[in-house]
């Protein structure tokens, strides 16, 4: 209970700071106009466009593009004005469990923590393939893909979750515990699997390390100097984090030195800052791409008001062609949004250390015959009333059907 409360205390900062975010961010389902009359796009003292400030996209746009939307590029404004009042019906995560289990305590966070943010124009963020899918799995990443995906069915067949034939079981069968519960993971896990042996078992979010890139959630404040771009990721509860770019001509690091989020290089293209990222990390994961995936972002200052953000993400061994994703950001109020950036969650992670000492005690009393066995207890997906979502956010939600 007392790491739900900090993590309810944790939460409550972040929405507090989202508010102030979205008194400029947020543009009412009635109101498609621009926050403010946008001017030409200024530039820097030395001659650079200038891309400082604070950004977000103030709509939500899934990553791709709905079943139901097939051959729809943009909605007109009043198929938006619909689906936000369709939205805004959908419940999310307004439903208690049996209060005193731990399954109640573990959904602790209810609708009020989620922000809903207005339709956006288009129908996807993907606009290359045309049809605004992602490309298919390579062979090689398909393989990988069930080889992960049969390890963690296989530490979840002893629990209630795949007794009950839950959709987190799917593929899966219930029995006695798998004797994979003792071998590591296929590849680097960055998700959770239903173990709790090491920091490694839980979610790179559990260990304060939910960032992405590329990233197109939150909002990003970047500051200019002559030779560098330096951008700051807001990223969950405190798991932001710095990115600095070096825009000197300079080469990419040799290739036997790998980075969680590559590494960065940018040149200039008349107004566009493009940024080409390599070098990733084999423990880093972007949909399943790891250490061979490459980014070529383009930053676009369009006026004073608006940056385009496009990248190119390609990995010719998760994907069987490159895929684009554009997205534009709106320039947000410096004053309204005047919070400390900083990665917060590292220093106040109660939670992932309790777990663990949860587990060894767990392990403790079963050893004496005082409890249950802990491999039939589901830590990876069973999360009370945490399954339902916002629509556009990835759930179907009762509106759209992948």
């Amino acid at each position: 209970m007392i790491n739900r409360l900090l993590g309810l205390i944790a939460v409550a900062i972040m929405v507090m700071v989202t508010v102030g975010l979205l008194r400029t961010a947020r543009v009412p389902a009635g109101d498609r106009t621009p926050p403010a009359v946008a001017s030409p796009a200024p530039r820097t003292s030395w001659g650079e466009p200038d891309l400082q400030g604070i950004w977000t996209d103030p709509y939500q746009t899934p990553l791709e593009r709905p079943a139901q939307f097939a051959g729809k590029d943009v909605f007109t404004d009043e198929e938006r004005a619909a689906l936000d009042q369709q939205r805004a019906g959908i419940p999310r995560r307004d439903k208690r469990l049996e209060r005193g289990t731990e399954r109640d305590v573990a959904g602790a966070y209810n609708a009020v923590f989620q922000s809903v943010r207005p339709t956006g124009k288009r129908t996807s963020l993907v606009v290359d393939p045309p049809g605004g899918r992602i490309p298919g799995l390579t062979p090689e990443a398909a393989t990988r893909s069930r080889t992960e995906n049969e390890y963690r069915l296989a530490l979840l067949q002893a629990t209630e979750t795949c007794k009950n034939k839950d959709p987190a079981c799917r593929g899966g069968t219930y029995g006695p515990p798998s004797g994979k519960r003792a071998e590591m993971p296929p590849f680097y896990n960055t998700g959770r699997i239903n173990r709790n042996d090491n920091p490694e078992d839980r979610s790179m979010t559990e260990r304060c390390m939910g960032a992405l890139l590329p990233d197109f959630a939150g909002y990003r404040r970047i500051v200019q100097s002559p030779g560098s771009v330096s951008i700051f990721y807001d990223t969950g509860q405190g798991q932001g984090w710095q990115r600095v770019i070096p825009v000197t001509g300079s080469p990419h690091l040799p290739a036997s030195m790998r980075q969680r989020f590559g590494d960065s290089r940018g040149h200039w293209e008349g107004n566009t800052l493009v940024v080409d990222v390599t070098n990733f990390s084999p423990k880093f994961s972007y949909r399943g791409a790891r250490e061979t995936l490459h980014l070529v972002e383009r930053w676009t200052r369009l006026d004073s008001t608006t940056i385009e953000y496009s990248v190119i993400i390609d990995d010719p061994a998760t994907w069987i062609r490159p895929w684009t994703v554009k997205q534009e950001l709106m320039h947000q109020d410096e004053h309204a949004n005047r919070i400390y950036y900083e990665p917060r969650c590292h220093e106040g992670n109660f939670g992932l250390p309790t777990m663990l000492r949860g587990a060894r005690a767990e392990e403790r009393a079963f050893a004496t015959g005082q409890g249950p066995d802990p491999a039939a207890k589901d830590t990876a997906t069973d999360f009370g009333n945490e399954g339902g979502t916002d629509a556009l956010a990835g759930n179907a939600g009762g509106i759209f059907q992948d």
